[in-house]
């Protein structure tokens, strides 16, 4: 039952020709007003990828300065290169490839002076990643269906809003599918992205991710939308009862669209550091992931997580996201990247 309030009316309160006058403020003498401070100008994207990625490159860059400063190139110059890419969270099979690489690039191009390592470990760097940089393209399939998986906490809600608002500006129209039933609060927070973008979302007060999706998928069909966004429960790969129904997801969404999924999509929270890659495995290995979104860069120095994605599990690392805002999650760009952490 609803319940209706009407506000009292004061009885008391003054008639509106009772209320006093306000008189103006004057300012006193010899103090000049203050000054109305310009609004700040709005960062680039460049410029927000290199502030995301201060403190990863405050890490990485202070003991690389030490390390490019001066001496010879030797042995002991590469222990102290393989401890730096260790301590980024590069990890041990990344470190190891691009110390190799860089002793090759060393001896064929014959550098002497360690400043010139920089640039061969950026080349080094740029090339293993380079296969991770490939872009999503959703005109293939009308619907394309997307599935989005991650932990919680890992800012899976708030990247497909990002994400619907991102397909937006490309001129397509997006509808959401609300599958993390065992959190209210995600279907919620999931409502009010739709709400902000103007994006239909589909949404049940109980029942299975599965059912959610199937609906979803035959409105979208109905409804003519281009992009379907079909969130899914969070969850720890050791859940295994958990991942089951994650597959069963996935299942469902292929009996309503055979062509289905387009792409199913792993959001990463940087902060996890090596146990992102951990994720990324088992992710890949219940459902065959096609991306990554990689979450968070701006709150963490462990940025150097993807060289380690890159060398154990390629999936392609389809958007990275530096800040709060809605424009804030952009397309993963190898040589932003590497510039962006280096400088």
């Amino acid at each position: 039952m609803f319940s209706f309030f009407r506000k009292k009316t004061d009885e008391t309160a003054p008639a509106a020709d009772a209320i006093p006058e306000t008189k103006p403020v004057h300012e006193a003498p010899g103090i000049a007003p203050a000054a109305i401070e310009p609004a700040p100008k709005p960062l680039s994207w460049t410029e927000k990828l290199k502030a995301g990625l201060a403190k990863t490159r405050d890490k990485l860059g202070k003991n690389l300065a030490g390390l490019f400063g001066g001496g010879q190139i030797d042995e002991d110059l590469y222990e102290e290169l393989e401890t730096v890419l260790l301590t980024a969270d590069m990890g041990v099979s990344a470190t190891n490839h691009l110390l190799h690489d860089v002793r090759e690039r060393v001896s064929l191009a014959g550098l002497k002076n360690p400043s010139e390592l920089k640039g061969a470990l950026k080349s080094s760097l740029q090339e293993l990643l380079a296969p991770l940089e490939k872009s999503l393209d959703v005109s293939g399939h009308k619907p394309f269906i997307l599935m989005v998986a991650g932990v919680n906490g890992a800012g899976k809600t708030t990247s497909i809003g990002k994400l619907a608002k991102y397909f937006q500006s490309q001129g397509k129209s997006v509808l959401l599918a609300a599958g993390d039933t065992f959190r209210a609060a995600a279907r919620e927070q999931l409502v009010v992205w739709g709400e902000r973008n103007n994006v239909q979302v589909i949404a049940q007060e109980s029942g299975d991710a599965a059912a959610v999706a199937f609906d979803a998928i035959n409105a979208a069909k109905a409804r003519g939308v281009d992009v379907i966004i079909v969130d899914t429960a969070g969850r720890l790969p050791t859940q295994l009862h958990l991942m089951e129904e994650i597959k069963k997801v996935k299942r469902v969404v292929q009996k309503a669209e055979p062509s289905g999924p387009h792409e199913v999509m792993l959001v990463l929270d940087a902060n996890t550091g090596q146990n992102a890659v951990a994720q990324v495995k088992a992710f890949d290995d219940a459902l065959g992931l096609t991306g990554l979104i990689l979450t968070k860069l701006d709150g963490t120095a462990k940025g150097g997580v993807i060289a380690a994605i890159a060398r154990d599990r390629p999936v392609p690392l389809r958007f990275i996201g530096v800040g709060e805002g809605i424009d804030d999650l952009r397309p993963f760009v190898t040589t932003e990247y590497v510039e962006a952490l280096f400088e």
